[in-house]
This record gives structure tokens, sequence and C-alpha cells, in this order.
């Protein structure tokens, strides 16, 4: 008796998008919606609007971040 033919499932990376929404956003600062907004509103994160959908470049949350470091680190 022959055995039964095998599966293989290649796992293939997902590249990370570049341009995030308002609600990835809350997910990776752990904050709200009006918090992100806020941040959004006052230019300390910078974001595009395309339509009328508003994203917020993956480098622009990560630069974001490190000037909330360096600033906590200077304080």
């Amino acid at each position: 008796m022959a055995s039964p033919p095998s599966i293989v499932l290649r796992a293939e990376a997902v590249p990370a998008p570049e341009l995030l929404t308002v609600p990835q956003v809350m997910v990776r600062l752990q904050l709200g919606r009006s918090a992100v907004y806020d941040l959004l509103r006052s230019g300390q994160l910078a974001s595009i609007t395309l339509g009328r959908a508003r994203r917020i470049p993956a480098h622009a949350l990560t630069d974001f971040i490190r000037t909330r470091l360096e600033q906590e680190a200077a304080a």
C-alpha cells in the first residue's frame, strides 16, 4: 500500500506595509483613536491623505518613536 502524498506548505514572508491605517497605528502605539489624531493634528506624527483615507508612512511612525525616545532620554 502506497503512503498518502505529503502536503508541503511554504511560509512566504509578507512584507510589512509601507502605509499604515490609523487603527494599525493605534495598536502599535497602544493609544486610542483621539490620541493618534491629536498626534497627527499637532504634526508630531506625519501622514498623507489619499482620497478620504489617512495613511501614516511606516518610517514616520519609526521616526516619531525615535524622537520621543530621544526627548525622554534628554529630560
